[in-house]
Formats: structure tokens, C-alpha cells, sequence
């Protein structure tokens, strides 16, 4: 499919996903919540992708929604949107195949969000993050109350949405917001050395991790446990377990198939 607002290139099992609205530090309207959405339904069926990064380029990862689309919205529109942010966001974090964040410069609002439904975050060190959202009357509406006290818990994710301050990529670190912060020239081939890392494991295995993880914490510590064990004893069904105990034993590295 041909888009407009995103890029997406594929290599060597990768698919690079990138925000592309530049003259506008790519603020997300309508039309780029539709694409991410398409894109992820296309890039997940593809076989031959096995890790997705998103990023938004070297100078700006996403600067926040689309005001001018959202300025003139009464209660009844927003209510009664189709809210495209949703429905792309779901569809990435429940991707089942790894996604990273590859973040420079600017991640706020709706575009901090869209990290959060990422797997693993990697920021360059100019990268800024934050909820700007209540000086402008509102609150995050993408998800930001309830992803961010997940991943930082609630009290760092009271302050940042209760203030609307910015944080800078060493900050995001200490709180747990993002796994690693390298230098913003480093930030790509930081980015595609992890996704071909996870490129060569297991593919059945890395989708059943991920969905143990995001599904248990959606569940009780017992519920979740018991998911585990059902993940866990599906793998055995598979030749890529067969494979990767063998090559263990052998002393080799392992060939999976995704099978």
C-alpha cells in the first residue's frame, strides 16, 4: 500500500516504519493514525518481517496531535469519533512480532503515547518526552493515563501528566520510561543492531513471550501465571524448540524456521 504521512522499508527481516510529515515535526492527525494502522495490520501478516522499529527521524520523533484538527472538536465529536489513535495504537502494541522505538528529539503528547505501545525504547540523548496535554485544558487521550503509571508507576506519571513538563532522554532513563539512551548519531545503528538480534531468535517463541507479557499484566498474578504455563507448553509443539534445545546440545548456534 501506498502512504503518505509514514515510510515503510524492509530489510533483512526489519520493517523501519517512519513518522514523515516533517515541516509539521510530525504531528499526528487522522490520516497518520489511519496509516500506522494499516501498516501494522500489513506488517504484521508479513511473514518476512520479523521486528518492526517506528521512529521518526533524526531530528524529531513526534511533536504531539494535530491541534488545528482538534481545536474546534466539541464533546459530541470526540465521543462519537471512530478515535483512529485507538485502533492504530492497539494494533501495534499487540503486534506479535517485537516493535522498538527508535526516538530523537521531540516524543510528546500523542507521540510520547505512540512510544508507549512500543516494546522497547531507545532514545537518542536529545530526545524530550512529555504530556503537554492539561495546558491545553485536556488530558492525554491516547492512552498516557494508563500505559505510563504501568511502565513508571503512578506516582512519576501523576507528575508528568498533572504538570505537562518535558523530560530529557537521561531523565526518562532514571524512571524506567525508555531501556537505553546512546547518542543521537549512534541512535539508528543502536536501533537495528537490537531488532537484528531479536530477528534471530525463535519467531513463534518471541510471539508468545510478548503475548504472556502484555496479556498478564492484564490479569492477576495467578491468571497470569497460568498463561505462561499455557505459552510455555505450546512452544513445545514446535520444531524451532526442537531446534534450539538440539543446537544447545550440540554446541551450535541455532537455525529457526518460525515453525
Amino acid at each position: 500500500m501506498a502512504y503518505e504521512t509514514i515510510i515503510v522499508e524492509i530489510e533483512e527481516g526489519v520493517a523501519t516504519l517512519t513518522l514523515n510529515r516533517p515541516k509539521v515535526l510530525n504531528a499526528l492527525n487522522d490520516q497518520v493514525f489511519n496509516e500506522l494502522a494499516e501498516a501494522a495490520e500489513e506488517l504484521a501478516a508479513d511473514q518476512s518481517v520479523r521486528v518492526v522499529i517506528i521512529t521518526g527521524g533524526e531530528k524529531v520523533f513526534a511533536a504531539g496531535a494535530d491541534i488545528s484538527q482538534m481545536a474546534s472538536a466539541s464533546a459530541v465529536d470526540v465521543t462519537t469519533s471512530d478515535n483512529p489513535s485507538h485502533r492504530a495504537f492497539h494494533l501495534i502494541e499487540n503486534m506479535p512480532k517485537p516493535v522498538i522505538a527508535a526516538i530523537a528529539g521531540f516524543a510528546l503528547g500523542g507521540g510520547c503515547e505512540l512510544t508507549l505501545v512500543t516494546d522497547v525504547r531507545i532514545a537518542a540523548d536529545n530526545a524530550q518526552f512529555g504530556l503537554p496535554e492539561i495546558k491545553l485544558g485536556i488530558l492525554p487521550g491516547g492512552g498516557g493515563t494508563q500505559r505510563l503509571p504501568r511502565l513508571i508507576g503512578a506516582g512519576r506519571a501523576k507528575e508528568l501528566i498533572f504538570s505537562g513538563d518535558f523530560i530529557n532522554a537521561e531523565e526518562a532513563l532514571r524512571i524506567g520510561l525508555v531501556n537505553k539512551v546512546v547518542p543521537a548519531d549512534q541512535l539508528f545503528e543502536e536501533a537495528k543492531k537490537i531488532a537484528k538480534k531479536y530477528a534471530d531468535r525463535g519467531v513463534v517463541a518471541l510471539r508468545l513471550a510478548k503475548s504472556a507479557v502484555n496479556e498478564g499484566l492484564r490479569m492477576d498474578l495467578e491468571a497470569g501465571l497460568e498463561y505462561e504455563h499455557k505459552c510455555f507448553s505450546l512452544l513445545f509443539a514446535t520444531e524451532d524448540q526442537k531446534e534450539g534445545m538440539r543446537a544447545f546440545l550440540e554446541k551450535r548456534s541455532p537455525k529457526f524456521q518460525g515453525k
